[in-house]
């Protein structure tokens, strides 16, 4: 990987910004960055808010963090971050999120080499811009495509796959060594989700983990079926412990309350009460997960969790769970993928894609799942690394 000058990069910064998900499917690219140039300084730029994901990564030599939504939100604060960054005099920059803010910070970082995605505009200061064909394209007409009516293009290939191959093509890497999704937890998370799980379960109990929530309401399962399945689990034995952010708190409350078990002893509720760290360290000691497409579902294949995940607006090419063992399940409903946030059929149709995923098919899938790996918790389980496409099965 050599810059403008013909000489090996010893400084990179890689550049994402977004979401839990987004960032988790960026660690393969810390793990061949680290395998390809094992004496470089590697530094990661992300939000301050998901800092415990990737603190202890051993892929990284330094973070960056950037505060988007409080003290780094204004343009003037951007520019004096700009400053920072320039101040590091990297040799490559790679930009993995085609934003404005994360393209300025690379556009103008000073870099002698930039790569990867950008905004138009932005990109006419990088060396090699690459186009993501995981994501979604929304194509209109006219010569710039600029007018409705759009015509929705889904992504075609898995995030992973698409930012290795700016490691390939416009990085200069020739032998990716993918490690798949990757999280190590603090010793204090550790510690705090081994003292949590001690105090909620016996060691003998098997925890299945429900990850309800989504950005978008056309990627929740339904509340009603999440809470049948819950039933159907706690009569044979099982514990259901609900995970997810504070944004999620009403839709749980509204699924356990249509949840007809009459013993509450085998639920648990961590909704909104863990960080990202100690909800990793507790995703591990589950034997599996039933999670709609979501951040959660990305910390669960890090922590090598078997999956059953119902897909319903979502690409399925593009975040499929990065993990052979995980089973993603699909409806066949011709609308599928819209990614649209709400969906516009009304009546019964109205997220035919979800509801067309019956409960007893997820049980299915949870039986498979639960019987291949007999209910061992995840971190009894062994690793299987290049094994990363998960199995599509249509409801």
């Amino acid at each position: 990987m050599r810059n403008k000058g013909g000489n090996m990069a010893q400084s990179i910064l890689v550049i994402n910004m977004m979401h839990i998900g987004d960032l988790l499917l960026v660690t393969p690219v810390l793990h061949a960055l680290r395998h390809a140039c094992p004496a470089a300084k590697i530094t990661l730029l992300t939000d301050r808010s998901l800092r415990d994901l990737v603190a202890e990564n051993k892929n990284l030599d330094e973070l960056m963090l950037i505060d988007k939504h409080g003290a780094d939100r204004s343009l003037t604060a951007l520019l004096r971050f700009i400053r920072r960054v320039r101040e590091k005099h990297f040799d490559l920059v790679i930009n993995l999120h085609r934003n404005e803010r994360a393209s300025a910070i690379a556009a103008f970082s000073g870099a002698k080499r930039i790569v990867g995605y950008s905004k138009p505009g932005f990109s006419l200061l990088f060396d090699k811009v690459m186009q993501n064909p995981s994501v979604a394209h929304h194509i209109g007409w006219g010569p710039l495509n600029l007018f409705p009516p759009y015509r929705y293009v889904p992504g075609w290939k898995h995030q992973v796959h698409a930012h290795l191959e700016v490691l390939r093509e416009a990085a200069g890497i020739e032998d990716i060594d993918d490690g798949g999704l990757e999280i190590w937890l603090p010793e204090s998370a550790e510690r705090e989700a081994a003292g949590l799980w001690q105090q909620k379960f016996a060691p003998e109990d098997q925890v299945i983990a429900f990850n309800i929530g989504a950005s978008w309401r056309t990627k929740r399962w339904i509340d009603k079926y999440f809470a049948e399945t819950a039933d159907r689990l706690i009569a044979r034995g099982y514990h259901i412990a609900f995970f997810g952010g504070p944004m999620d708190l009403d839709m749980v409350r509204a699924c356990v309350g249509q949840m007809k078990t009459g013993s509450r002893d085998h639920l648990h509720i961590f909704t909104g009460k863990l960080n990202l760290a100690v909800l990793a360290g507790m995703l591990r000691r589950c034997c599996l997960m039933l999670t709609t497409d979501s951040g959660p579902m990305h910390v669960g294949v890090a922590m090598n969790v078997p999956i059953v995940t119902m897909f319903g607006a979502s690409p399925v090419p593009g975040f499929y769970p990065y993990d052979a063992k995980d089973v993603l399940i699909k409806a066949p409903v011709p609308c599928h993928p819209c990614g649209l946030h709400e969906c516009p059929h009304k009546g019964e149709e109205n997220l035919a894609c979800m509801k067309k995923i019956s409960v007893d098919t997820v049980m299915k899938y949870i039986d498979e799942l639960l019987d291949a790996f007999h209910g061992q918790p995840a971190y009894r389980l062994p690793a299987h690394p290049g094994a990363y496409a998960c199995r599509v099965e249509e409801a």
